[in-house]
Formats: structure tokens, sequence, C-alpha cells
């Protein structure tokens, strides 16, 4: 067990996007982070980031829990939609714009792609709708203003972290031109909303993290504690994603395949766990689970299996 935690006000969360099944990769993210709670007397949460209607596969969201529970997941709350949550979102907008913080941009993406210089998450925005739209322009978006100051933390697996949000990112959007409020917004009040402490994730967000710390910054919201895992990547480096043709997990076999999660954290569980009661596999990884054990990289290549062993 990790002692340097609160465990009476540890709540953890995992906040999936239904764009699919789960697979490989984010049953790795779910594993961590129930571990991490877990392991530390803490509550864990299941919020449902399904804003980006566009994306979303019918019958995603359902296949996922029912997933979570065919490996013996258990959350301690009931699930949230963002996509249920748009007056909240609106009201924290609201909150921004009134302080100044926020403000309505003309600029198209093509536009901004054509002019801006290449950042650490794309193009960074080169301000045009700063002091206000320019004449005859009708507002797309809504953008936050940062500041020219770094934003710094620490992060439980990767380290220390730094980043000037106006040289690395620009203002960055809160609500899109679609009309839909943007992740950055809505991971923030829903995290602030849920009391979230502690966030164990994949390391593809690590570069949005100081943005949400910023974000909250200007909220008066608490700063959770944050830890990045590897993200789980095919041979050629990519990201196991829908995208990237990544399978869905097996359900049968289950202990198998939550052992070679645990393996890819770092974690060496005795092979006759893989196929004993998942209820003695969970034990044994809660009380054996060390964060500092976990990869210290952003990626790391996991073999997939035949389809014969999943």
């Amino acid at each position: 067990m990790n002692s340097d935690l609160t465990s009476s006000h540890y709540y953890g969360r995992f906040a999936p996007s239904p764009t699919g099944p789960l697979h490989f990769g984010s049953l790795v993210a779910a594993t961590a982070s129930y571990l991490d709670a877990r392991a530390n007397q803490g509550q864990w949460l299941v919020r449902m980031e399904d804003l980006d209607k566009p994306r979303e596969v019918a019958g995603a969201a359902q296949d996922i829990l029912d997933t979570l529970r065919s490996f013996g997941f258990q959350w301690d709350s009931e699930i949230v939609y963002q996509s249920q949550r748009d007056e909240i979102y609106r009201q924290f907008l609201t909150q921004l714009i009134s302080k100044n913080l926020a403000y309505p941009c003309a600029c198209t993406r093509k536009t901004i792609q054509a002019l801006a210089r290449m950042g650490i998450d794309g193009p960074v925005y080169p301000g045009f709708c700063r002091e206000g739209l320019p004449a005859n322009k009708r507002p797309r978006t809504w953008r936050l203003r940062v500041m020219d100051n770094s934003v710094e933390f620490e992060d439980r697996v990767q380290g220390r972290q730094s980043q000037v949000l106006s040289q690395q990112v620009g203002d960055f959007v809160l609500k899109r031109a679609d009309g839909l409020f943007a992740y950055q917004l809505a991971v923030v009040v829903d995290d602030a909303l849920q009391g979230v402490t502690h966030i164990v994730r994949g390391a593809d967000l690590l570069d949005s993290t100081p943005r949400q710390i910023y974000l909250k910054q200007q909220l008066g919201l608490s700063i959770p504690t944050y830890a990045h895992i590897p993200v789980a990547t095919n041979l050629h480096g990519e990201k196991l994603s829908k995208q990237t043709r990544a399978q869905p997990v097996k359900l049968r076999d289950s202990g198998v395949v939550l052992c070679r999660v645990l393996r890819f954290l770092g974690m060496q569980p005795p092979a006759d766990l893989a196929y004993g009661s998942l209820t003695e596999l969970w034990g044994w990884a809660i009380h054996n689970w060390q964060i500092q054990q976990v990869p210290k990289m952003r990626r790391q290549i996991t073999l997939i299996p035949a389809q014969n062993e999943l």
C-alpha cells in the first residue's frame, strides 16, 4: 500500500469514451486507477465521457460497463454521463466569461493551421481574436485566455512536468464550433464536482494536464494528484484504439488477460492466479500494488496474443 496518501480522502475514477468496445489499452488504464484506489482504501468512480456524440458508437457505453463487471471491477457511485451535463458546463463557461477569462473566437481550423506554428499538441493559437472579434465576423468557438507563466506539477509516474501554455498551446477551446463543450472544460468540471482527488490515466493525456490545472486555477477548484501510466501501443508504436483496429478484450479467460495487464504495469503475478478466481487475483493485485513499479515511459509496446490466447 502507498502510505503517502490519505486513504479516507482518496477518490479515483476511470473515464472511458464510448467510441467502441473496451480494448487492452483501456483495460490497462482502468486496472491502474482501480488498484491505486483500492490499495489506498479509496473510492473508485466510473464516468462515461460521451460528450462527442458524432464519435459515439451505439451500445458502446453499456458494453464497456458489462466488460468491466465481467473482469470484477466494482464502482462506488452511480455512473455519470457527460452528455447529460451541458447546463453545468454552461454555468462554468459563463463564470469564465464574466471574469474576462474566456473570449469568443471567429477563426476556422483551416485559418489557424495555415498561419500558426506547431506546438506540443497541434497548432499554437496565434491569438487573432484575443482583443475582440474582427469586423463582420461571428463567433465560432470560446477560448480560455492563458498567461505566460509556467504550469508545473509532479506526476507520480512520469516525474516533474512543466509547460508554458502561451508558447506550447496558446488560448485553448472551451466550447467548440459545433456547439459541443470541449473535453478540457468538461473533464475539469466533472472531476471537481465528483470530488476526484487522484487521477491515474494514460500518458497520452500528460500534455493536456497543464491546461486542466490552469483551468482549475482560474475557476478556483482544487487540483488533484496525477499519475500517467504508459500507453499501450502496437508494434508500430501506435496507441491501441479503434483507429488502429485494436481488438476488444475477450470476456472468457479474464484471469489470463488481467494477468497480462498486471505484467504491463510492472507487476509479476504468480502464474496459477491466471486460472483461479478473479476475487483471489484482485486480492493479490491490490495487496501488491506499488505505483513506483509502473514503467516510467509514455508508451510501451504490448505484444497482442493470437485470438485463441485472449
